[in-house]
């Protein structure tokens, strides 16, 4: 019998990506299909459409389903051998919701393993272009959602985080308001992550608890459906949502059209997909007390925690790892634009004479501090650049090209441990006698 293998998918804004890895971890495949590149009739840009209003942002879901159908058909190709993998599962962007219209679980599940599967799911979603994370179309309906609540930070406490105009409850509520007759139509409503686990299951698949608590509908503490949370979304909303489920669910055997089509063996299990920043968390097999940041366009901070404080800034997630403890996310606008403009102003743009310069500096920059934001802040929301010297009067002027480049480090470093500290993340104190 050939060596058993495993199979992660990662459905994101630009790509989707497969991942095949043995026992040992050690990875046997990898292939991706760039959607602008390889899928040039759906005409998106970085995987998606920026309307006219420039605060709509969507992505075609049979897009999705027929990068899938490439991937796989480049798997079999190449000669991979499916009846090796004995479960799969994967991730999903954030945020992204999917619409299933009415009468669609009879197609998803009963397509026939002659056609591609986009072609049988091409009349099953009520909504073809799919709102995902990069919307801000939503302003009012955050608005409404937090007043019927109680405020924001009521709805902190119950979902994790205050109204955002990308999570998926405010996506609905715009579509019931906008488009009763759309969200009539609708028998199911997916999250990336749980539509790409349908696709494999051949069923709806259930939205998983971390992914979930990211739309402004789950009770992060209980882990059902908060029903003020819908009543202010939409009508029958939590029958179309399904009851959410543990991250590492097993959700069954793999649909009978992979076994026929590609050779995947009967057994292969789905476990549940989640989002792709629980994903990271697991991937990166943090353990309480972790953190870790992610330094990017956005720098995003990421943490393992027992007793968060859900606040009006930040998000509190539930732990794909372990449902009983939570994850944090924070996440910084001003990232590696930043660091690249004092770099280029300060160090003649090269990353080794702006290393020089940090280790030319004590720790704590002999008191002066900057905080640098050259666009408006996530956390905390502020804009512009403020400077303090050591008696904490403030400094219009530059600091000197290396006090600027370590005012920035660490002004950036103590903002990440100061608002992770807000969300109950606790420092542990170092023991000098150690």
């Amino acid at each position: 019998m050939a060596a058993p293998c495993y199979l992660g998918w990662d459905f994101s804004t630009q790509q989707l990506k497969v991942i095949a890895i043995d026992e040992q971890l050690r990875v046997i495949y990898e292939d991706n299909v760039q959607f602008d590149k390889d899928l040039p009739e759906f005409k998106t840009q970085g995987g998606v459409y920026i309307h006219s209003d420039r605060l709509t942002v969507t992505s075609p879901v049979l897009m999705w389903v027929k990068a899938l159908d490439m991937i796989l058909e480049k798997m079999k190709s190449s000669g991979f051998n499916f009846s090796r993998v004995r479960a799969l599962s994967g991730a999903g962007q954030q945020h992204g919701s999917v619409y299933w219209k009415k009468g669609s679980i009879h197609i998803l599940k009963n397509a026939p393993s002659e056609l591609p599967l986009h072609q049988s799911l091409k009349g099953c979603f009520s909504v073809s272009n799919n709102p995902i994370w990069m919307d801000s179309s939503t302003a009012s309906q955050c608005s409404a959602l937090e007043k019927a609540v109680g405020g924001a930070q009521h709805l902190a406490s119950i979902t994790g985080s205050r109204a955002y105009e990308r999570f998926t409850g405010n996506q609905i509520a715009k579509i019931y308001s906008q488009n009763p007759e759309v969200y009539m139509e609708t028998e199911r409503i997916s999250l990336v992550s749980s539509f790409a686990a349908s696709l494999f299951l051949g069923d709806y698949a259930p939205i998983d608890y971390s992914d979930g608590s990211g739309m402004n509908l789950l009770q992060i503490w209980e882990k059902v459906w908060s029903v003020s949370c819908l009543d202010a979304c939409a009508p029958g909303l939590e029958e179309k949502l399904g009851c959410p489920v543990p991250s590492h669910s097993v959700l069954g055997p793999i649909s009978p059209y992979y076994s026929q089509r590609y050779g995947f063996s009967p057994d292969c299990k789905i476990v549940a997909f989640t989002g792709d920043n629980p994903a990271s968390l697991a991937g990166m097999r943090l353990q309480e007390g972790d953190i870790a940041i992610s330094l990017g366009t956005s720098d995003t901070l990421f943490l393992w925690i027992q007793e968060p404080t859900p606040a009006l800034e930040g998000h509190i997630l539930c732990n794909p790892v372990d449902s009983q403890t939570y994850m944090a996310l924070l996440c910084f606008k001003n990232g590696s634009l930043m660091r690249e403009r004092i770099r280029d102003n300060c160090a003649s743009g090269s990353w080794d004479e702006f290393s020089k310069a940090l280790s030319s500096t004590a720790a704590g920059n002999n008191g002066n501090l900057g905080f640098y934001f050259d666009v408006m802040e996530i956390t905390p929301e502020a804009v512009g650049i403020h400077r303090f010297n050591r008696d904490n009067q403030k400094v219009v002027s530059d600091f000197p090209k290396e006090v600027e480049i370590r005012a920035l480090i660490e002004g950036q470093f103590m903002a990440k441990r100061i608002h992770a500290e807000k969300l109950g993340y606790k420092v542990s104190k170092y023991d000098e006698k150690a």
